[in-house]
């Protein structure tokens, strides 16, 4: 049986003081790929952003609970050290830094171990190359000229260097044609084993076929109404999220 890894409790989030989260509840058990859809504004990047310890989310009232421990208070480079690990929607650019010194000073960062540059080179050379990334996107600085396919991208190998428990991908298919859509698949199955989970945050099926999910969560206005299988998210591609809205509201 499968060790239960997150456990959401009716968690209500607010920001600026506007309530976006009204009572999710959502547990993730080790080796399980997760799937949140819904609508714009309906509250999945708020659930990323709180998961990950974002200091402008306030937490009004549940609880986050990661193998067993409340982590609520813990701000997010230690979430980061306990295996939790955000894909960002939006990649920053950071002229300066490659990408190699990044990811390295990264996984020095969360593992508390510092690796030697031969080492993580050989190491970070085989990520790429699942991820059909040239070798010379190790010495280009962070994302700066990089297209949005190459930013979405090197988030996945972020997340394949680092290695964490738990994988949030907060809408990495968004902008990616049906090549990337692909590569990012996988590199996202190769990372997932029987220990590690995936949450995946998105408006479309395009990237579900690849990933095969547990499970499906439908969210609207702040809280999970609707969980499924792949099914549920084929009957959102074919009549959108009305139907749905229909049976919530009554």
């Amino acid at each position: 049986m499968s060790k239960n890894l997150l456990d959401i409790k009716d968690l209500k989030v607010n920001i600026d003081d506007i309530d976006i989260l009204k009572g999710i509840n959502l547990k993730i058990n080790e080796g399980e790929t997760h799937i949140i859809m819904g609508p714009n504004g309906s509250g999945k990047s708020t659930l990323a952003y709180t998961l990950m310890g974002h200091p402008n989310y306030s937490i009004e009232d549940g609880e986050i609970e990661f193998e067993g421990e409340n982590i609520n208070d813990l701000k997010a480079d230690e979430r980061a050290k306990k295996g939790i690990f955000l894909s960002f929607q939006y990649p920053e650019e950071i002229p300066g830094v490659t990408v190699e010194d990044f990811l390295r000073t990264a996984k020095s960062s969360v593992s508390g171990k510092k690796m030697g540059i031969i080492t993580f080179k050989k190491v970070l050379k085989e990520k790429m190359k699942e991820l059909d990334m040239d070798d010379e996107y190790a010495s280009r600085y962070l994302n700066l000229g990089f297209s949005g396919g190459e930013k979405k991208k090197n988030e996945i190998l972020l997340m394949s260097v680092l290695e964490p428990k738990l994988a949030i991908l907060d809408e990495t298919d968004s902008g990616l044609d049906v090549d990337a859509i692909r590569i990012v698949a996988e590199g996202v199955n190769k990372f997932k084993d029987e220990n590690r989970s995936i949450l995946v945050i998105t408006h479309y099926d395009k990237l579900l076929s690849y990933l095969k999910p547990d499970y499906i969560h439908i969210l609207l206005d702040g809280k999970i109404v609707k969980t499924g299988g792949i099914e549920l998210a084929k009957e959102i591609d074919q009549k959108g999220y009305e139907n749905i809205k229909m049976e919530f509201s009554n």
